[in-house]
C-alpha cells in the first residue's frame, strides 16, 4: 500500500458553535488521502452522529464522505446528492445506514429540513450534511463540524492540498471520542 502523507494536529479549542470542543487540523494534499480521512473519520462514527461538511465548492465534502460510506461499509456508490437533497446508503455490514444531505439549495433552517425526516433517521444512522451550517445543528447536542479548506500558496503546487478542521462539539466529542487518532499518515 502506498503511504499517502496527512499531516494532523490535535489541540483543545473552544469549538466554534458552542464554545466547547475538540478540534483537530489536518492538511489532505490529495483526493485519495481525502477519501481516506473520511474512512478514519469513519472508524470514530456510530449511529446517532451528525456530522456537518463545510468548504466552497470543489473543496472535497463529498470526497470525504465517499470515504465515510466505504469505511461505515454501505451500499451504493456515494455520489452528491445536489439533485435529489438526500440519499440513504443502507449498510451492507450490519452497521448504522449513511444519509447524506446536500442542503446547498435549501435556504431555510430547521424547519425547511424536517420535511426530510432527518430526526427520524439521526438515531439509527450517520448522517451527513454538506452546506448544513445555520440550519440543522439543532438536530443534535453532540456533531462533528468538519470544515475543508483550500490550501493558500503557489496555485500550481497546492492545487490539491486541503486544512481540514475537525471539530467535535458536544460532550460525546468532549468525552475522548478519539479525535486524536486522526493525526499521522494514512495509507490508500
Amino acid at each position: 500500500m502506498e503511504e499517502v502523507p496527512l499531516e494532523a494536529q490535535r489541540s483543545q479549542a473552544p469549538a466554534a458553535e458552542s464554545g466547547h470542543g475538540t478540534q483537530t487540523r489536518i492538511t489532505v494534499d490529495s483526493p485519495q488521502a481525502m477519501q481516506q480521512l473520511g474512512r478514519r473519520i469513519a472508524g470514530l462514527l456510530r449511529p446517532g452522529d451528525l456530522v456537518l461538511l463545510t468548504g466552497e465548492l470543489g473543496a472535497g465534502k463529498t470526497t470525504l464522505t465517499r470515504g465515510l460510506g466505504e469505511g461505515l461499509g454501505v451500499r451504493g456508490a456515494v455520489t452528491s446528492p445536489t439533485f435529489v437533497i438526500a440519499r440513504v446508503h443502507p449498510s451492507l455490514t450490519g452497521g448504522p445506514a449513511l444519509v447524506h444531505v446536500d442542503a446547498y439549495r435549501l435556504g431555510g433552517g430547521l424547519e425547511e429540513m424536517e420535511d426530510l425526516d432527518l430526526d427520524v433517521s439521526l438515531p439509527e444512522s450517520v448522517v451527513v450534511v454538506e452546506w448544513g451550517d445555520g440550519k440543522v445543528e439543532e438536530l443534535s447536542d453532540d456533531r462533528l463540524h468538519v470544515v475543508i479548506a483550500r490550501a493558500v500558496g503557489h496555485e500550481e503546487v497546492l492545487d490539491d492540498v486541503r486544512e481540514v478542521s475537525v471539530h467535535g462539539v458536544g460532550a460525546r466529542w468532549n468525552a475522548g471520542a478519539g479525535l486524536d487518532a486522526l493525526a499521522g499518515a494514512v495509507s490508500r
